[in-house]
């Protein structure tokens, strides 16, 4: 079994700086004076395809045996992993191709045909891709270069650690953002050799928490779905490789190289990503953002305060039309605004006293429409400017239970920030209506493909879609089953082979939409 020592001397002696920079550790002033610690970025989207892949990419490729790169190499991926491998290619004359999904944004496939790939749309996930891949590497002869499953491309990654340990001898934290774990692994097992008492925080999505769930389980359980809006860590599960080195102690004996393990959701990673662009105007990808929003979260859960702490602000690859989410959510993110749905009386000076319920509070988003079956009463969706987070919504729950409104805190709900807050405009009142949440690979006809398998067995009812710049699409439908249909609704839906959810008993749409 490889030990630390060995990885430690595969990192000093990696080929990355041939063509990966040096990237800056940049004090975070505003972060720092905000959270009372020392917090520092390690600017990772600085690297010249804009991630940290490219080291583990180059000093892969750069090792091959002369007879290795006549053959060329080829590599499955939908993003930063791609661009490291053609530019590494490009940059070594090596024949390459790059297998990616068909429902791969155009944006990233030209990024990286820019740097010299060779592309080859196959498949509608990166599981179909990677298969291709895999098979071709063994037909052709070509090399199959892992994105994080392999040793020579975690010692790449690696050279992050040594770069860190080198610029900052009095770093306590490092926040590291985990997909398949290849730049953990490689920071874990280098800073557990030589700096054990600097502590190694992995963090995650909590759509693709594979490491906490197979540190966990105590093996590499696959999660049956993962999230794509934090596109570069959405793996199902975590390399056999970097799980490996997770259950290697430290050379000082205090524990596992990996100290601890953080998840956090998409509005925390968007505040992220405002946090980074406030301190240095530059716009990261989600997953860059991922072990700041770790950090601030830690910070948080474990009161520390006067800690040199770093976050890896690991790549900048963002499609432009994401930004309209990021926006959307960042406010709920930060913990500066809650959503709620509350019923008001349908009587003069109703809002008014509603106001007053708030206690000055500033209203962000109000939302409703008269409902004609019930004149009586309106149902409110708003948003409500918070200045103290969770303790403020309780407060705020409290004071409109005293004043007698009936009201729900959606805050937290998924379901009520994505689709429900578009579409407030009175009850269906259908009896034998049910909601579903379905979601289907970006990609041209995909809504249409949809549609037709649906058929004429079922009416829709309800509808609300919206591209957010993701590689899924996420629509919230209602559906009637026809009188002459004899097909069940969730049976139709898992025949199209679309992941999705029966949201019938979601609180929003029973207030806003039955």
């Amino acid at each position: 079994m490889t030990t630390l020592s060995d990885y430690v001397r595969a990192i000093i002696t990696a080929t990355v700086y041939d063509v990966a920079i040096r990237t800056p550790l940049e004090k975070a002033d505003k972060l720092s004076a905000r959270f009372g610690n020392d917090i520092r970025l390690k600017r990772e989207d600085l690297q010249p395809v804009f991630s940290f892949k490219l080291r583990g990419a180059y000093n892969k490729i750069s090792q091959l045996t002369a007879e290795q790169k006549a053959k060329g190499i080829i590599c499955a991926s939908a993003g930063n992993h791609a661009q490291g491998v053609a530019y590494s290619a490009n940059r070594l004359k090596i024949n390459n191709l790059i297998v990616m999904p068909k429902t791969t944004p155009d944006i990233k496939v030209q990024a990286v045909k820019a740097f010299g790939g060779t592309v080859h749309l196959h498949g509608d996930s990166f599981d179909e891709a990677n298969r291709y891949a895999i098979e071709k590497s063994q037909t052709d002869g070509m090399t199959y270069i892992a994105p994080y499953d392999d040793k020579a491309v975690i010692a790449g990654q690696g050279t992050v650690a040594l770069e860190l340990s080198q610029d900052w001898r009095e770093m306590e934290y490092v926040f590291v953002p985990v997909g398949g774990g290849g730049l953990v692994a490689g920071i874990a097992s280098f800073l557990g050799e030589i700096a054990p008492h600097i502590k190694v925080i992995a963090v995650e999505s909590e759509g693709s928490a594979c490491l906490k769930v197979a540190l966990a389980d105590g093996e590499r359980t696959r999660l049956p779905q993962v999230s794509l809006f934090a596109d570069g860590v959405a793996v199902a599960q975590i390399g056999q490789i970097p799980f490996e080195v997770a259950g290697l102690t430290k050379s000082n004996g205090q524990g596992k190289v990996i100290d601890d393990v953080i998840t956090c959701n998409n509005d925390e990673i968007c505040a992220s990503v405002k946090d980074i662009f406030e301190e240095n105007r530059h716009i990261v990808e989600p997953s860059g953002a991922l072990a700041l929003a770790g950090l601030k979260k830690y910070v948080k859960q474990h009161n520390l305060a006067g800690k040199n702490c770093v976050a890896i602000v690991s790549g900048a690859n963002m499609n432009f039309d994401r930004l309209r989410y990021i926006a959307e959510r960042t406010e709920i993110g930060e913990n500066k605004e809650a959503i709620f749905a509350v019923q008001l009386p349908e009587k003069t000076g109703a809002f008014l006293d509603f106001c007053r319920t708030l206690q000055g509070r500033n209203i962000t988003e109000f939302n409703y429409r008269l409902d004609s079956t019930n004149p009586s009463v309106a149902q409110v969706f708003v948003g409500i400017g918070l200045k103290d987070g969770q303790f403020e919504r309780t407060t705020i729950m409290d004071n409109l239970d005293k004043g007698g409104y009936t009201a729900f805190d959606l805050t937290d709900d998924e379901v009520a920030k994505t689709h429900i807050r578009y579409l407030i405009g009175g009850h269906g009142r259908l009896n034998d209506e049910k909601l579903f949440r379905v979601m289907f690979p970006e990609r041209p006809n995909a809504l249409l493909n949809f549609l037709e398998k649906l058929g004429q067995d079922f009416n829709v009812t309800l509808f609300h879609y919206r591209n957010h710049g993701a590689a899924e699409g996420r629509v919230l439908v209602g559906l009637q089953a026809a009188a002459h249909s004899s097909r069940q609704i969730v049976d139709a839906l898992t025949e199209i082979g679309y992941d999705c959810e029966d949201l019938s008993e979601n609180v929003g749409y029973g207030v806003f939409l039955k």
